[in-house]
C-alpha cells in the first residue's frame, strides 16, 4: 500500500523493497554567452503597466537568476525571474539589448 501526495509522488510505502524514484530532470548546463540566442520582447501588462521581457536563455536557473539581477541593477529599476525568462519593470529594450551585446551575447528585439 502506498499513500501519494496531490503531486502524483510517493510520500510513504509500506514496501520494505521499495525504491523512491524522482522524475526530475537535471538542470541545463549553460551556454556561454557567446552561444546564446536571447530575444527581448515588450510585453504590455494590464492597467498600462509593461516590462521587459528577455527569452531564450538557455542554463541554470540560478545563472538566470543572476543574468536577471545584473539586467535590473543596469537598467536601474525592479524585476524578477519567472518561468524562465527575465522580465524587467518598464520599457528598456534598448538598455537592455545594449548591456547583453556588450557582455557578447547574441541577442535582438522581437515582437511588434
Amino acid at each position: 500500500m502506498s499513500k501519494k501526495n496531490r503531486n502524483g509522488g510517493v510520500v510513504y510505502s509500506t514496501d520494505p523493497d521499495f525504491d523512491y524514484q524522482t522524475n526530475d530532470e537535471p538542470e541545463a548546463e549553460t551556454l556561454p554567452s557567446a552561444q546564446q540566442t536571447l530575444k527581448i520582447w515588450l510585453v504590455k501588462l494590464g492597467g498600462n503597466k509593461v516590462v521587459t521581457a528577455v527569452r531564450g536563455f538557455i542554463g541554470s536557473s540560478s545563472d538566470l537568476s543572476d543574468l536577471g539581477k545584473q539586467l535590473k541593477t543596469a537598467c536601474g529599476t525592479g524585476g524578477s525571474v519567472k518561468d524562465d525568462e527575465i522580465l524587467i519593470q518598464g520599457d528598456h529594450r534598448d538598455k537592455v539589448l545594449a548591456w547583453l551585446t556588450g557582455k557578447g551575447y547574441k541577442a535582438k528585439k522581437a515582437g511588434g
